[in-house]
């Protein structure tokens, strides 16, 4: 007869809920409150506003969570990848959609992707290389431009600023990539080795798995994602220069750190990333629909992400010695 005896019903863990979960419906409800006290936030056209400021951000985050996830820091080069990807974009409208397209989610792929070679391979720092390619790239668009903006040379274009339904196109594309960059990550062989790489590298290097080919791949994906933000920033706006990315880097930043997918690597997910654009996005609007500067917005942006950031860290040392 076993002598371990049954825990009372009262002190199972079970029935216990942890205390960031606890944070983080009290913090729900507080946004919803604070909407639902703020004129014409809850209204179809208001939805949709943060849904179309969201795409952008959310599509860039994607590529930017594989990244993460892969144990390989940030990118610090979003915002000069999805610009040059976008003057690509709309320098070759002339060839057609269809080639423009092409040529434009080659171009993000080749400027990630080299960088993750490095880092994968080379070991380098993410964090510093990624600065130097932002410099890198900056300077060649600008060398190669002349410091001008990019007209479109034809109008294939305006098919992604379509709104079936009465919902932009690039928010489509956003849930649809969503679900398609789960998928890879949960059912995917490189999805399982992504996490393991991520959890632990020197680890899943003694045990033989492909780690530099593992990390160059997840760059190469983050870099076709980029490229895809930069398709439908560069048809929005519809001309496209360096300065097209803005705050996008930290913006994609924020995102990821707020859907809780923790620095470290080794977890996270798509929906998390989905989670944490869609929160700063509609605090943002709050923010704004409340008469609140952009100043205040992105201090409030960075104080969600700092909270997020130390929840994560407190639950996933709870318990070490």
């Amino acid at each position: 007869m076993s002598a371990v005896t049954a825990e009372p019903a009262g002190r199972r863990r079970v029935g216990r809920p942890h205390w960031s979960g606890v944070l983080a419906v009290a913090a729900l409800v507080a946004l919803l409150l604070a909407g639902a006290s703020t004129h014409r936030f809850l209204s179809f056209d208001n939805l949709k506003a943060i849904l179309n400021s969201a795409s952008l951000i959310g599509i860039a985050g994607l590529g930017l969570t594989l990244i993460v996830i892969g144990g390989t820091s940030v990118s610090l080069a979003i915002s000069q990848s999805v610009a040059v990807s976008a003057m690509v974009f709309l320098a070759t409208q002339s060839s057609g959609l269809v080639v423009a397209l092409i040529a434009t989610l080659v171009v993000g792929a080749v400027i990630s992707g080299v960088q993750g070679l490095v880092v994968g391979y080379g070991a380098a720092n993410p964090i510093v290389l990624t600065i130097a390619a932002s410099f890198a790239l900056t300077g060649l668009a600008t060398w190669i431009g002349g410091g001008t903006s990019v007209y479109p040379t034809g109008t294939g274009y305006t098919v992604l600023n379509a709104t079936p339904g009465g919902i932009p196109l690039s928010v489509c594309a956003m849930v649809l990539l969503t679900v398609a960059l789960q998928a890879i990550l949960d059912r995917s062989v490189f999805g399982r080795l992504l996490y393991l790489v991520g959890e632990n590298r020197p680890a899943a290097r003694a045990a033989g798995l492909p780690v530099g080919r593992v990390v160059t791949v997840a760059w190469v994906l983050a870099g076709v994602l980029f490229a895809v933000a930069a398709a439908f920033s560069g048809a929005f706006n519809t001309s496209a220069n360096i300065n097209l990315g803005g705050t996008l880097t930290f913006d994609a930043i924020a995102a990821v750190l707020a859907g809780g997918t923790p620095i470290a690597g080794g977890k996270g997910s798509a929906w998390r990333t989905l989670a944490g654009v869609l929160l700063i996005a509609t605090v943002s609007d709050i923010l704004l629909l409340r008469g609140y500067s952009t100043g205040a917005q992105i201090m409030v942006k960075g104080l969600i992400v700092l909270a997020v950031i130390l929840v994560v860290h407190l639950r996933t040392t709870r318990g070490r010695p």
